[in-house]
């Protein structure tokens, strides 16, 4: 009986994540193109960091409570599920161009972090010092989206901007109701993840690394499928770009200031080289005819299933 309300628990946990971070997207988002910033910068910067929160509420309590396993393998199993669950599925529903900026520079950007994450965690651990510098690399990337943050067309919506000052305002209410929401979201699927894991057997890592990782990662896929099915493309791959870059710089930049992480020579071993080859594969997949096809998405779905099922093998 304890077991099923743990269950309902983290269930309860799942939806007030999904339902707290789909109002932080929608308020921060409307926020943002209300003030003219062209939608990939909205994707990589705004609607990242919202959906971003979500591993950032988990990994942080997870981190205090001293499962670094939850706290490390969200992060990882994330940005896994970011790019072959998110993308592919995305792909899947709308086949989607990419400019070609976005593949010579957001993309190596990203891969170059998740390189140096790498680095950092081959000795076992994340301390201070590596969060301090993924954190200072994460204030570098705002200020180059900062610089690049407006085009020609963000210029026309100043015309529009001035009627949307009325309905700024509730934007920002929906950005309270949607931190609240992730808090206590984040705090019921921590607690109940670790009593399910101990309870099954499974090990912490497994657990962050699927159904953690995979809850938190629902916000991405909202915003990823809504923004494809409405033509943004720019919003989509921006998104799983810059959560991505968020999830190492911000999530993995703060925890380990405020307490150290330790890292599972398992991870160095098996899921972070995957978390770089999901990565590095972005170039060739997208290169030939700057576009991500329905072929391609499926690619990168079944890849993604394959890695899940490997976890439990």
């Amino acid at each position: 009986m304890s077991m099923v309300l743990t269950v309902l628990v983290f269930c309860a946990g799942l939806l007030l994540l999904y339902y707290g971070a789909e109002a932080l997207v929608n308020g921060s988002s409307r926020l943002a193109f209300s003030f003219g910033v062209r939608p990939l910068i909205v994707g990589m910067t705004v609607i990242a960091f919202a959906t971003s929160m979500p591993e950032f509420m988990i990994s942080l309590l997870a981190a205090f409570k001293g499962s670094s396993d939850i706290a490390a393998g969200n992060i990882i199993g994330s940005n896994i599920a970011n790019i072959g669950l998110i993308l592919g599925v995305a792909g899947l529903m709308m086949p989607m161009a990419v400019a070609r900026t976005t593949l010579g520079r957001e993309i190596p950007f990203m891969i170059g972090v998740s390189v140096l994450l790498y680095l950092f965690a081959l000795d076992g651990m994340l301390g201070f010092g590596n969060g301090l510098i993924l954190f200072l690399l994460l204030m570098g990337f705002l200020w180059y989206c900062l610089k690049t943050a407006r085009s020609g067309r963000a210029m026309d919506a100043d015309a529009e901007a001035g009627r949307e000052d009325e309905a700024r305002w509730r934007h920002g209410l929906f950005i309270l109701v949607g931190m609240v929401g992730l808090g206590l979201g984040a705090e019921l699927m921590v607690r109940s993840a670790v009593i399910i894991a101990t309870a099954l057997g499974i090990s912490e890592l497994v657990i962050g690394m699927t159904v953690v990782a995979l809850g938190t990662s629902l916000p991405e896929l909202g915003a990823s499928v809504v923004s494809a099915l409405k033509g943004e493309m720019d919003l989509s791959v921006g998104n799983v770009i810059g959560s991505n870059i968020f999830n190492v710089l911000f999530v993995l930049g703060i925890c380990p200031m405020i307490r150290p992480l330790s890292i599972d020579p398992s991870v160095l071993r098996f899921e972070l080289p995957i978390m770089l080859a999901f990565s590095i594969a972005l170039i060739p997949l997208l290169r030939p005819g700057m576009r991500l096809d329905r072929p391609r998405g499926a690619l990168l779905l079944c890849a993604y299933i394959v890695f899940i099922g490997a976890l439990f093998v």
